[in-house]
């Protein structure tokens, strides 16, 4: 449970009964109903607070004296969230930049292979993509369902030239939530490097970089943070194997601010932090992740699947076509997205939500399908889900 100021610990139950807490912990909720967490989030209290704060005393000098230790506790509170050592941490935002130190920070041989997953969000496709040009051999995953990534059909991918999986731990479309866990230790007794692009889970799924080599996620989504504030995690062991391509006086030890003859990286996760931060955003992702360690990300999660069964249940009954509805509960996540017959349909009952003050979000397959994407958060309730269904039914 979170302890808010000199509030007595507040639980999910308590906000959810609480609507005058509700509304101060999430300022949204008194304007709109909002379900579009998996594009980009509306700021919480706590964070909007930070960032005022912060922005104040910026007004005296950006860099006070204890910057140094600012930095390391706003790393130590991002590790927590996914179980890692904080020097194992970069605070890097967006989910892409990440990403391409993976790719291009990697000595890749000629017939080197990587395999993706091409119908992921184009982020955690491109960077991959591009290392054809270093002679690597992309390998496509193709299942048999959009965004239906099984521990089987990766295995079946692999072979002895296999290097890297880089995969989504959430379809930002389907939903389908990846068995990171399997796959991961299945790699590992393989050898085989894992990079996980973990926005859409990061805030709303558990996640532990036990067998995880490299992750990547800004907080602009389920974190519930300022855009360009993120984590990038490499596992200490891969700190040679990962050159830094992004090099800097931050992330090279340089005495005194003077360039030295010989490059020598930070013996941390640093490394990887070529220049300034974005430390303005990083205090408001720190309230956020606070927020949500406070709360539990099992019961954030537990909550989230529970809103997903009630939305899926209200839309098969309006006769929807919900994607993955079938799938076993541990393979969902907060996402819920219909499939709509027409683009015209498709763009008409978004317009028609969005002018009902309902925040959703008009997305496409690669099979030109549209689709209506509806992600809640662990505050918003039943009520605003069934507001959703009045619109969409008329």
């Amino acid at each position: 449970m979170q302890k808010l100021g000199d509030q007595v610990d507040v639980s999910i139950d308590h906000i959810l009964a609480d609507e005058a807490l509700r509304h101060h912990l999430f300022p949204v909720t008194a304007k709109r109903i909002f379900l579009a967490h998996a594009g980009v989030a509306p700021l919480p209290g706590p964070c909007v607070a930070a960032l005022k704060h912060e922005a104040e005393r910026a007004g005296i000098g950006q860099e006070g004296d204890g910057f140094m230790l600012e930095v390391e506790t706003i790393r130590r509170v991002g590790a927590r969230l996914i179980n890692a050592n904080s020097d194992e941490v970069a605070l890097l935002g967006p989910t892409s930049l990440g990403l391409n130190l993976v790719a291009n920070g990697l000595d890749w041989k000629d017939g080197d292979e990587v395999v993706c997953y091409p119908d992921d969000y184009p982020a955690n496709v491109y960077p991959w993509q591009a290392l054809a040009s270093k002679g690597v051999k992309v390998v496509p995953l193709q299942p048999e369902r959009m965004g239906e990534i099984t521990p089987e059909l990766v295995l079946a991918a692999l072979t002895p030239k296999t290097r890297l999986v880089a995969l989504a731990s959430c379809h930002y479309l389907s939903g389908f939530r990846l068995d990171y866990e399997h796959i991961g230790e299945e790699l590992h007794q393989r050898n085989v490097l894992f990079c996980l692009d973990a926005i859409q889970s990061l805030g709303a799924t558990t996640i532990d970089v036990r067998h995880i080599d490299f992750l990547a996620a800004d907080s602009h989504k389920w974190m519930l943070g300022p855009l360009g504030a993120g984590i990038f995690y490499v596992k200490r062991r891969h700190f040679e194997t990962l050159r830094p391509t992004l090099i800097g006086a931050w992330n090279v030890v340089s005495p005194g601010f003077v360039a030295q003859p010989k490059i020598v990286f930070e013996d941390s996760a640093r490394r990887y932090e070529p220049g300034a931060l974005n430390l303005l955003a990083l205090h408001g992702m720190k309230a956020s992740l606070e927020l949500i360690l406070g709360l539990g990300v099992k019961q954030i999660e537990a909550r989230l699947l529970d809103l997903r069964s009630y939305c899926e249940d209200k839309l098969l009954a309006r006769g929807f076509k919900v994607i993955g509805f079938a799938n076993r509960r541990s393979q969902k996540c907060g996402i819920t997205t219909i499939a709509i017959d027409s683009e015209e349909k498709a763009v008409a009952l978004a317009k028609k939500l969005r002018d009902n003050r309902i925040d959703v979000s008009l997305r496409h397959a690669r099979s030109g399908t549209a689709c209506i994407r509806l992600s809640p958060h662990f505050y918003n309730t039943e009520g605003e889900i069934d507001e959703v269904m009045k619109i969409l039914g008329t």
